[in-house]
């Protein structure tokens, strides 16, 4: 068990130090990617032509592998988590700007109506009645990308040990300790469970009105119960 939390010198941190170092590079990307899908979606609700060229554009960003926008980034950012980052940010795109439009195309009329009635302007209907409206189905997307995200981090260590946890893979096979290979693996999966509670938990603290214990509501079955906007638009009032 020991060896098993024996970690190689050459990595420069304890297995505690690699698991922050894996979050640090794994969320903050998930973080980028949604406040750039934010405004981008709410373009793309805006002006319904917009939607398919930003979602035929994220599709193809996300077909490029990894490794492919390591090599193109490595000459500008160097090996340097900054170059693992960025294309995890834009991988993330291509789930939340989907998830971000159909939950706010799904806001009841009648919500925007009242919304528009009690003087709200444009960007506030969009921040305090669409989006927390929104939460489930934009929440429903932060679990893929960050799970995702988690996950990816790990070919990281392609260029020049930058994986976090996916480092000790390389430095099982080089020390011939499976020990660390096993740790990597089990370490990762444990780190995308506890993230996927975690938005679970959020979810359901940002979404008061929605049932307990009955699985995850769709947006479209929010839409058919009109109490669910009020909430949000409580809070728009104040």
């Amino acid at each position: 068990m020991n060896r098993f939390f024996d970690i190689p010198s050459d990595l420069q941190h304890s297995w505690l130090g690699l698991i922050g170092l894996h979050l640090r590079e794994a969320l903050l990307p998930v973080l980028v990617g949604l406040l750039a899908a934010l405004p981008v979606a709410q373009l793309c609700v805006r002006f319904r032509w917009l939607y398919p060229p930003v979602l035929g554009v994220t599709t193809v960003l996300y077909a490029i592998p990894s490794l492919a926008f390591f090599v193109v980034l490595i000459d500008y950012t160097g090996q340097t988590e900054v170059t693992v980052m960025i294309p995890l940010a834009v991988y993330s795109l291509v789930v939340l700007v989907p998830a971000i439009v159909e939950g706010v195309r799904s806001v009841p009329r009648e919500t925007l109506a009242a919304a528009t009635a009690m003087g709200l302007g444009p960007v506030r209907r969009y921040v305090q009645v669409q989006l927390p409206i929104a939460a489930p189905a934009i929440i429903a997307g932060l679990r893929v990308a960050t799970v995702s995200s988690i996950s990816l981090v790990s070919v990281g260590m392609l260029i020049g040990n930058q994986g976090a946890l996916g480092n000790l893979l390389h430095d099982a096979n080089i020390y011939h300790r499976p020990e660390l290979a096993v740790n990597s693996v089990v370490t990762t999966a444990a780190l995308a469970v506890l993230a996927d509670a975690a938005l679970v938990l959020l979810r359901l603290a940002l979404t008061p009105w929605m049932p307990r214990g009955t699985g995850r509501r769709t947006p479209r079955t929010a839409q058919a119960r009109p109490e669910a906007a009020a909430p949000a638009l409580e809070d728009a009032a104040r």
